[in-house]
């Protein structure tokens, strides 16, 4: 009788262990991976609503974990690595995006800064006034720093500032350029 009471003790020990199960640490592992995979491909910037669902799962998870409840912390941690899988996916197409605008930006802010620099050159040989001349000459300076510094931020992967300041050096110094061939033009000689 001894031994069947052990016995029946066993297997109920097993049975509330089973259904208890495991912790899903494989699965908490792999959703940790993809969230830092996702973070690596810039999701914090390029996908940041999924990239925030994905850590908010997760975190979930681990609750569960805590709670002993690891049906739930199974499916946070499979819904952590799916929500940070797509937006791994979408930082990477996001990103893409942004740095070829980055570049035309850039492209862009470089050939005015040409243009501005040759409209300057035929200023100067039209003997404009000097207070034009200087003022050209200081926004030209201005914009080849805010150039430079769209190059660098496109060099570090911050697209989105790269975008910004060439767009604007590019918008000044095509104003500029207008305003110098206005200056200089034929209407402008004959009134001389």
């Amino acid at each position: 009788m001894r031994r069947v009471l052990q016995s029946m003790a066993a297997v109920a020990a097993l049975t509330v262990a089973a259904s208890c199960g495991d912790p899903p640490d494989k699965e908490l592992q792999q959703a940790r991976s993809a969230i830092e995979s996702a973070r690596g491909a810039g999701a914090e910037v390029y996908a940041r609503d999924e990239f925030n669902a994905a850590e908010t799962a997760l975190k979930s998870a681990t609750e569960a974990v805590d709670q002993r409840d690891y049906r739930l912390a199974l499916n946070r941690a499979l819904d952590a690595r799916e929500r940070a899988q797509n937006a791994e996916t979408e930082a990477t197409s996001r990103k893409a995006v942004a740095r070829t605008e980055a570049s035309r930006a850039v492209a862009a802010a470089g050939r005015a800064l040409d243009e501005a620099r040759a409209r300057l050159k035929t200023a100067e040989g039209a003997r404009l006034p000097a207070r034009v001349v200087v003022a050209a000459h200081r926004s030209i300076s201005d914009n080849e720093v805010a150039v430079q510094e769209a190059r660098t931020a496109f060099g570090q992967g911050d697209f989105a500032h790269a975008t910004d300041v060439a767009g604007t050096a590019t918008t000044q110094l095509r104003g500029l350029a207008k305003d110098l061939e206005s200056a200089t033009g034929p209407s402008s000689r004959r009134r001389r």
